[in-house]
């Protein structure tokens, strides 16, 4: 999927007249096989070693450009960063209050709530975003949580 989801991107850019410059290329791969959700210090921490010339200003005009072409999300999770996610299938987060950690989950029964508020609120609805928080698994036990039992 994430070969598609790349040519399909590429294809995008082209179509849009933008020019697929190396760093740019890298910075798409970076996205797509990540699941930490990065910030854009982090990208450029990890493509500085292949592109030593390249700067963090690159890492954001290009992380803008993508989210103006609403190729990925970007999402503000409660700490001063912003992150960003390559969305390749439909999906929400769940973040953890404690260490920032997010991670994707998917939900069959929230695929029509779009037409149910457009139906509810006149709205011409054209997406939403959801995000649940809570302590990942890590904290619970380092923070002596208990689950509640379900």
């Amino acid at each position: 999927m994430q070969e598609t989801v790349y040519h399909q991107t590429i294809a995008r850019l082209r179509a849009n007249k933008i020019r697929v410059t190396p760093q740019r290329d890298a910075i798409i791969k970076y996205l797509i096989a990540s699941e930490a959700h990065p910030t854009a210090e982090m990208i450029f921490a990890a493509l500085s070693p292949e592109f030593p010339h390249m700067s963090v200003a690159t890492v954001y005009n290009n992380l803008k450009l993508l989210a103006d072409l609403h190729l990925i999300e970007e999402m503000n999770v409660g700490d001063p960063a912003t992150h960003f996610d390559f969305a390749l299938e439909p999906h929400y987060h769940v973040i953890c209050r404690n260490c920032g950690k997010i991670v994707d989950f998917s939900y069959d029964q929230l695929t029509d709530v779009e037409a149910v508020a457009a139906k509810k609120t006149g709205f011409l609805v054209d997406g939403h975003h959801l995000e649940v928080y809570g302590l990942c698994p890590d904290c619970q036990i380092k923070l002596g949580k208990v689950p509640a039992s379900k």
